[in-house]
């Protein structure tokens, strides 16, 4: 059966979606600062050096969504609020899930990421990875699974409607984007373990 790419709501216009012949599904692709909340049976996909995703779903109405973070906090002198920003990320995906009809109750959350993917330069993923579990613990929501730290850039495929997630460490870095990126978070700093269902791919 041929797959088609169905319209999803506006506010999800932006993101990038297509046919992921491999996984036989549509695929929402994150960049760093978006989130995506699909009700249909599709995947959403994102690469994480020391960027934080959290993968959360409510395995009843078969509704789940991701987001892809860059720093905890903006911090006093900012007034940006977006989703780079893992507060901004973590209330926009619950609430946007919320509207959709999920109970904060049925809630399920795996994180991903976090990684010191490039030595002698500030750990910013642990900073993320932080203040994700500290958010959780503040909201009552218990982390269901999660693969953290260490020095690996991750590729993560999650299936919104089973809470399915596959982990890909990616073992070298193939072009310079992710270093980039890692060096832009440290300067914006400077201005202001494998648990669970995760099945390795």
């Amino acid at each position: 059966m041929e797959l088609t790419i169905k319209p999803c709501p506006p506010l999800f216009s932006h993101i990038n979606r297509y046919v992921d012949r491999m996984n036989n599904c549509i695929s929402a692709k994150l960049m760093p600062g978006e989130f995506y909340i699909s009700q249909n049976e599709e995947m959403i996909t994102t690469v994480l050096g020391s960027c934080v995703s959290a993968c959360i779903y409510d395995p009843n109405r078969k509704i789940g969504g991701m987001n892809h973070f860059m720093l905890p906090d903006k911090g006093a002198a900012q007034s940006d609020e977006s989703a780079r920003y893992g507060i901004y990320a973590m209330e926009s995906l619950i609430n946007e899930l919320m509207k959709c009809g999920c109970r904060k109750d049925d809630l399920k959350v795996k994180l991903f990421g976090g990684g010191q993917i490039i030595q002698n330069m500030s750990d910013v993923g642990r900073k993320n990875i932080l203040f994700a579990k500290n958010f959780l613990y503040a909201e009552g929501m218990r982390l269901e699974a999660s693969d953290l730290g260490l020095i690996f850039p991750r590729k993560v495929n999650f299936f919104p409607h089973t809470g399915k997630a596959m982990v890909k460490r990616l073992r070298s870095l193939h072009n310079d984007t992710i270093e980039a990126r890692e060096k832009q978070y440290a300067a914006s700093l400077k201005q202001e373990d494998i648990a669970g269902d995760i099945e390795l791919f």
